[in-house]
Order: structure tokens, then C-alpha cells, then sequence
């Protein structure tokens, strides 16, 4: 491996691999071959985020800071389309659309397709539109959260988002997998673990993998809180957190009111 391959930044590793790549491919896949082409010392949890960030039609790509800002996905940074949950194919913007980053009500970003921008054919899925239309909700829920994180019954101290130089606390990438929110309060860490639906009893196992990540390489003596957040909890779930204090969970409500409109009213 030559010097000049090991200064490549992590998203140029993927970008090169990607591009070598024949159709979709899943995020293990391209890792994998960045490592053949770049040796194994490369950071799992980097190449998940040059993933996300590179993928036009990600909802969580606002995340990270090259695309903190509205623009349209018509850089070197934007590479890749998402099918669906972990998978990906070279971006066209011919068979794909043109996609953008843009100002949303309020102070917020969202990802879409550009209006007033060529053609913009709908977006050829080649997983179901059924699965990524869960991935899209899960994603926007989660968006949500993070902007409204909630007040936990016995902690006093507000919550706010983690955040480091590139990125923010939404989807942070670790080595044991991606937290869907990781929030501090008071000093102490809250790892946020969200489930579109009911949350199975495995999502206690998830979480404290997440957990005890944190408390190994961001919270050192600080406490680490674990929050499963899903519409519903089952009863083996509530029985096995009655057996770690530092997980609570919580249920949401989510309800959509629809309203006729006219070109007048």
C-alpha cells in the first residue's frame, strides 16, 4: 500500500470502491472492499458514515458536516443511492433524479427530490417500496426525537444532542453498530435505541452493546442511561429491563391528520 492511498480520506476510500462495485451492493460489501484495496486498519464505523453521507437520498446525510447546509447532490461527496435498509447502488441522476438538501419548516434540513431540475423521473427502487418506506419513517421519527428529546422521568437535567467536529448524535456510527440517538445531560451519557413498532426483548442486548461503547470511549467514570423507545412494549421486554436500572423505556403515539386542500382555499 502506498503512501499516498493511506492519506486518502475515508470517504474518497469508499467513493473509489464503490464505484468498482456491479449493482447494489450492501454496506459490508463496499467495506470489504475498501479493505482489499486499502489494507484492514480502516475504521469500521468511518466507512458507515462516508456510506450515509454519500447517499443522495439517505434522510440521515443532513448529519454530517459537508451537508450541514442546503445544496443540490451534485458534488464529489454525493455518490451513492439507497434501495433500502443497508444497501446501495452507484447514484445516476438520470435514472434516479436529481436529489437536494433543503430548508425545511422551521430551522431544520431535509432530504428530497430537487424541484424545477431536469425531469426527475421516480426514484427506480430496486428493494421494495414497502421497505423503504419503513426506513424512511424510521429515519424521520428518529429526526424528530433528537430535535424534541424528551424530559426522563428522574433526571432533572435537560437533555441535548452529542455532537464531535463532523457530525452530530443522530445515527452515531460505533464499532458495535449505529446508535439511533446519543444524547448527554448533566455530564452523564443517554443512548437511545428506537423501534418503529413494537420493541423485542433482543432490543435489550442491542442497547447495551451501544452502552457499554460509550462508557469504554466517551464516558470513562460518567454514567451511561439506556432508552428503548417504541409504540409498543411487550411484556418480556419490560421483565428483562426490570434487571438493568440504567435502561428505561418509553412508548410513543404517533397520529397524522389529513386535510383537503384546493387551489383557492
Amino acid at each position: 500500500m502506498s503512501n499516498e492511498n493511506k492519506r486518502l480520506p475515508v470517504w474518497q476510500m469508499v467513493r473509489e470502491a464503490a464505484q468498482l462495485m456491479n449493482g447494489e451492493c450492501t454496506y459490508s460489501a463496499i467495506k470489504a472492499k475498501v479493505r482489499s484495496m486499502y489494507g484492514d486498519n480502516i475504521n469500521d464505523s468511518s466507512m458507515n458514515c462516508s456510506i450515509i453521507s454519500g447517499a443522495v437520498n439517505h434522510p440521515s446525510r443532513i448529519h454530517y458536516s459537508e451537508n450541514k447546509k442546503p445544496r443540490l447532490a451534485d458534488t464529489e461527496y454525493d455518490y451513492l443511492f439507497s434501495t433500502g435498509r443497508g444497501k446501495v447502488v452507484w447514484y445516476e441522476p438520470q435514472k434516479h433524479g436529481v436529489w437536494e438538501i433543503a430548508q425545511a419548516a422551521g430551522n431544520g434540513l431535509i432530504v428530497r427530490l430537487a424541484e424545477d431540475v431536469g425531469e426527475n423521473p421516480i426514484p427506480a427502487m430496486e428493494a421494495s417500496a414497502e421497505a423503504y418506506g419503513m426506513f424512511a419513517l424510521e429515519a424521520h421519527l428518529r429526526d424528530y426525537l433528537a430535535k424534541n428529546l424528551p424530559k426522563l422521568p428522574g433526571h432533572d437535567a435537560p437533555l441535548t444532542l452529542y455532537g464531535t467536529e463532523d457530525r452530530d448524535g443522530v445515527e452515531f456510527q460505533t464499532d458495535v453498530g449505529p446508535i439511533d440517538i446519543l444524547a448527554t445531560g448533566n455530564g452523564d451519557f443517554y443512548v437511545f435505541e428506537l423501534k418503529l413498532g413494537r420493541g423485542p426483548d433482543s432490543a435489550l442486548g442491542q442497547i447495551l452493546r451501544y452502552m457499554g461503547w460509550v462508557k469504554e470511549h466517551l464516558a470513562g467514570e460518567r454514567n451511561v442511561f439506556g432508552i428503548i423507545v417504541a409504540s409498543d412494549i411487550g411484556q418480556k421486554l419490560r421483565y428483562a429491563a426490570t434487571q438493568v436500572p440504567n435502561v428505561k423505556l418509553m412508548e410513543y403515539d404517533l397520529k397524522v391528520n389529513l386535510r383537503s386542500v384546493a387551489l383557492n382555499s
